[in-house]
């Protein structure tokens, strides 16, 4: 079967046009915002890497040229670097254009991430591939992405990654009902039922669909027929829910990998710098100096808001 064969592809949608960011991002592609020293987009690209997925095909819109350039070659920049031995910073300029073919097309219209993902079809062709969001930074030390390329191996199907979430944030994600797996680990889960941002009080489990997928090729039939869903866009989760609904058919059923592993969410500002301070702690060139500070700036008058300009601005 076709579902069984090893995932070689990544898709990665970028076309969005980042509004939570303006205006940083009205010439910038939110994906190209740097966290720390590396742009969103890099590290989702090595995650695929890691993964053993060398070849990506990022799904851009307009204005996001400047993707297609970070993962090219700038022979004039290494030149330069190379004249100062400056080998390693050379050797980061190099690493975004080794980590393999890096394509790129065009969504045209901002019809939602199932038809981000149905633009994939050609490139993709007849073999399952992952899905990977920019949103979602997924630590290196844990394989989220190793554990449901093995699941879609075993069982076939698509497979899509599952996270606990507080209650009162669930109607944010898309969210799986689930039953258990005969046979399968604890965190490998039947997925029975999705839905897309379900109203609070009206979600069938706490376990939110996180930016990470695995793909059965006939996904892209199915999201041919999809009609437009919530907020008019082609939903992925609603081509998901009919592929769940239909485990016997070639590709269907869906299986979640339960993850409770360290996250970044980039999706909005406050999470996009909770995401910056977590990796700069652990940063092999700056992660010790950054995390001292920080533990003393967290004790500082400053920190607390009791600098004497603070107090002065006050009137106190």
């Amino acid at each position: 079967m076709t579902s069984h064969q090893r995932v070689r592809k990544a898709v990665i949608p970028a076309a969005g046009l980042g509004t939570r960011f303006l205006p940083s991002t009205k010439a910038i592609p939110k994906e190209m915002l740097p966290v720390v020293d590396k742009p969103a987009i890099q590290y989702v690209v090595e995650e695929a890497a890691r993964a053993g997925i060398n070849d990506v095909l990022t799904v851009t819109g307009r204005n996001k040229a400047a993707l297609e350039d970070h993962f090219d070659r700038h022979w004039e920049l290494e030149q330069a670097l190379e004249k100062k031995g400056d080998q390693m910073r050379l050797k980061r300029v190099q690493k975004s254009a080794n980590l393999g073919n890096v394509h790129f097309i065009r969504q045209g219209e901002p019809l939602g991430l199932g038809h981000a993902v149905l633009c994939a079809e050609t490139h993709v062709g007849d073999e399952p591939f992952a899905v990977l969001l920019g949103d979602d930074l997924i630590d290196e030390r844990d394989p989220l992405l190793d554990t449901m390329i093995d699941a879609q191996q075993e069982y076939g199907g698509s497979v899509v990654a599952l996270m606990e979430v507080p209650e009162d944030q669930i109607h944010l994600y898309g969210c799986a009902a689930v039953s258990q797996l005969p046979g399968a680990p604890e965190d490998v889960v039947r997925v029975d039922s999705m839905v897309e941002k379900p109203a609070i009080g009206e979600a069938p489990s706490n376990l939110a669909v996180i930016g990470r997928y695995v793909l059965a090729p006939e996904i892209f039939e199915v999201l041919r027929h999809t009609k437009p869903g919530r907020g008019g866009e082609i939903q992925l989760t609603d081509a998901l829910l009919e592929m769940a609904q239909q485990p016997d058919k070639p590709g269907g059923g869906v299986t979640g990998v339960i993850f409770r592993g360290r996250r970044y969410d980039t999706g909005d500002r406050l999470d996009y710098l909770k995401a910056m301070v977590r990796l700069a702690v652990r940063h092999r060139d700056i992660g010790t100096d950054f995390r001292a500070w920080l533990m003393e700036w967290a004790e500082s008058d400053e920190a607390h808001g009791r600098s004497g300009e603070h107090q002065e601005h006050l009137g106190h």
